[in-house]
């Protein structure tokens, strides 16, 4: 605005140092703080890692890790290597393929693996814990598999052809560069194609069929896509739909025909659409050109549509069938939809089940589906479904000891706009009077995403030992569609508080636990509805467990030049530029919203080298609520009155809620 005053370079400058000296000071009296309280904690975490090491040996170390087969020959990975076997010799004889400590990556875990179509080269990514950076390695597979060729800060990758590979670069959190490298004759890499809008991130993905490999550009809530022709990797992209705002669709293929996966017409949740037949051209260039030509929204057909409140988890294409996996009022159901009768086939999946793990399957003409099923009390069980028998198999592979004694309800509270918000609760089956059990609630409520329910050994250590775990899948998420999401984000997140509060509520009425035998746990943009009910609902609380937690929202919005910042706007708002919406977060945000009161205990795990959440706003929030509590017991002396710990450990090492067996152990 006219008149306002510029800061000069030196006074920004001074400021930039006062900010840094600061934020050094407050980690400082952190760490003397966690060094002072940590040793009375030491019998209980000598007990606690002995119960889960024992718990991963029994459980974890029965597992497989997903096969990946192709044609005779099966890959997998395990303990940081990658075996290859034949599919009809058992896996004893298994040959080691890569190491990642033989190649000097020992912090690094793998992450992804790509195998070209002629099974001449392997690509694998390799994450290190403390940064969210991944590198891609190369392998030649030969009798004696050699290192290729490194590429840096390499996300997403796929082959486009036997020795033609896609990838796109990451920097600063963000991917929005796609490059072409080949391995035989004239070696070289190029640049393809370039995303300029910052809320738009690239990645990349193969049809089924190995027909086109797509470069798929989406923001949260928009997405566009350009084909490469698989047949011609050296060509231009070409453009299936121009973004189109609110429109996110998503690409198959299978015999001469595009099927999209599209949230195009209303309701405005996942429908499957079929593309417009088109001509067969005898020039292939022209013949794609042709094809893409007659892709345009306009010719889209639809196929199936999901039922309300329905969440698409996954979706895999076959020669003739396609299988979508799905949740619908917190149960799993496993879509078969035939491509040639266009009949559907729903099966519902065992009622402890929560999360899928589809395997990868790169043969689009196999007659089996393979995936694995989990809880967070139930280990990983492999389950197949056969095409030609149309049923489902339970895989007992190796003998994995059977969960018996833990008992799955589900409940639906009513939250103060009467909508019903699901709830999934686990406990000890032989427990008695549940109203005086500890209870450990869990919730995240953001980015359209669900609440993580994969198998934790300390899930398990808690059930066993009377503990009731409950799973509160509040709007914001994704667990019952893409409308879940967008009835909790921007102008909508003080409804995910209003669930939690309602969830909660109802499991203390039905005679789960009791306030004071209550705790909170969260992680990452979960900390914002977690943090907010602090403030609101002390009460409800005995204790908060948060981990990389999101409390400063309003300030991280104000901060255009973190790497996160434009591209989150869709998800929390632009306070920059719209008065109300800085009103209204300010309204919710953790770290405005603390006062004098009587808060629960909280214990707050963060990273040193946290891209995504800055680790002095983290700081802050510690110091502003410690004073709070303080201040409170201060002025109600009274006998008997009760002052919360308040704990930060900061971890010099780790990432972002990312980490290994041994790291997440020590946590």
């Amino acid at each position: 605005q006219e008149g306002t005053k510029v800061l000069s370079k030196k006074k920004q400058n001074t400021s930039m140092v006062t900010s840094e000296l600061l934020h050094k000071n407050l980690l400082k009296s952190e760490q003397k703080n966690w060094n002072n309280i940590s040793p009375a904690y030491k019998a209980m975490t000598k007990r606690i890692k002995e119960k889960l090491e024992e718990l991963h040996n029994m459980y974890t170390l029965h597992s497989r890790s997903p096969r990946i087969r192709f044609g005779e020959n099966v890959y997998f990975e395990e303990n940081g290597c990658i075996f290859l076997a034949k599919a009809d010799d058992g896996e004893g004889n298994a040959k080691i393929l890569f190491s990642v400590e033989d190649l000097g990556f020992s912090d690094a875990f793998i992450q992804r693996i790509r195998i070209s179509p002629d099974q001449r080269y392997m690509a694998i990514s390799l994450k290190s814990e403390n940064s969210e950076e991944t590198t891609c390695i190369i392998m030649k597979l030969c009798n004696l598999p050699v290192v290729e060729k490194v590429i840096p800060s390499a996300f997403s990758f796929e082959w486009a052809a036997n020795d033609v590979l896609y990838y796109t670069a990451q920097k600063n959190l963000k991917c929005q560069n796609v490059f072409m490298t080949t391995f035989t004759y004239q070696k070289h890499t190029k640049l393809v194609y370039t995303e300029q809008d910052a809320r738009f991130f690239v990645d990349l993905y193969c049809t089924k069929d190995r027909r086109f490999l797509t470069i798929n550009s989406n923001s949260k809530t928009t997405s566009e896509v350009w084909l490469v022709d698989c047949r011609h990797p050296f060509e231009s992209p070409a453009l299936v739909q121009a973004r189109t705002m609110g429109l996110i669709y998503h690409i198959e293929h299978r015999k001469d025909q595009l099927y999209i996966l599209t949230t195009y017409g209303e309701p405005a949740e996942y429908k499957a659409i079929l593309t417009d037949n088109f001509i067969h051209r005898i020039n292939l260039d022209a013949y794609c050109r042709s094809y893409i030509a007659s892709s345009g929204k306009e010719n889209w057909q639809l196929v199936y549509a999901l039922e309300r409140k329905t969440k698409l988890v996954d979706f895999e294409m076959f020669s003739d069938d396609c299988v979508m996996f799905l949740k619908n009022a917190g149960h799993l159901y496993l879509n078969v939809i035939s491509l040639v009768s266009h009949s559907v086939q729903s099966i519902k999946l065992p009622t402890w089940a929560c999360e899928f793990e589809l395997e990868s399957h790169p043969e689009h003409t196999t007659s089996t589906c393979y995936f694995q099923l989990s809880s967070p009390v139930h280990p990983p069980k492999r389950f197949a479904y056969s095409f030609k028998e149309n049923n489902l198999i339970e895989q007992a592979v190796q003998e994995v000891p059977i969960i018996t004694n833990c008992h799955t309800t589900r409940l639906l509270a009513k939250s103060k706009d009467e909508t019903l918000v699901p709830i999934t609760v686990f406990h000890n089956k032989n427990s008695k009077e549940l109203h005086r059990r500890p209870l450990l609630v869990h919730v995240y409520g953001a980015y359209g995403i669900d609440l993580n329910m994969s198998f934790k050994e300390e899930k398990l250590m808690l059930i066993e030992e009377g503990w009731i775990l409950a799973y509160c899948h509040v709007r914001g998420g994704g667990e019952q569609g893409l409308s879940w999401h967008r009835d909790g984000c921007q102008h909508n997140k003080l409804k995910g508080l209003h669930d939690l509060r309602a969830c909660i509520r109802l499991l203390h009425q039905v005679g789960f636990s009791q306030p004071k035998h209550t705790a909170l746990a969260a992680a990452s943009a979960g900390g914002v509805l977690a943090g907010a009910l602090c403030n609101t609902d002390p009460a409800l609380l005995r204790a908060m467990v948060l981990q990389a937690p999101f409390v400063d929202v309003l300030n991280t919005m104000m901060k255009t030049h973190l790497p996160l910042t434009i591209e989150e706007q869709e998800e929390w708002g632009n306070p920059l530029e719209d008065e109300n919406c800085m009103k209204y977060i300010k309204s919710y945000c953790p770290y405005q919203n603390i006062k004098p009161q009587c808060y629960p205990s909280v214990f707050i795990t963060a990273y040193e080298n946290d891209e995504r959440v800055p680790l002095t706003g983290i700081l802050q929030y510690v110091q502003k609520l410690r004073k709070a509590a303080l201040d409170h017991a201060s002025r109600t002396s009274k006998k008997g009155n009760w002052i919360p710990n308040i704990i930060l450990d900061v971890q010099a090492n780790g990432s972002h809620c990312d980490s290994s067996w041994e790291h997440s152990l020590n946590e």
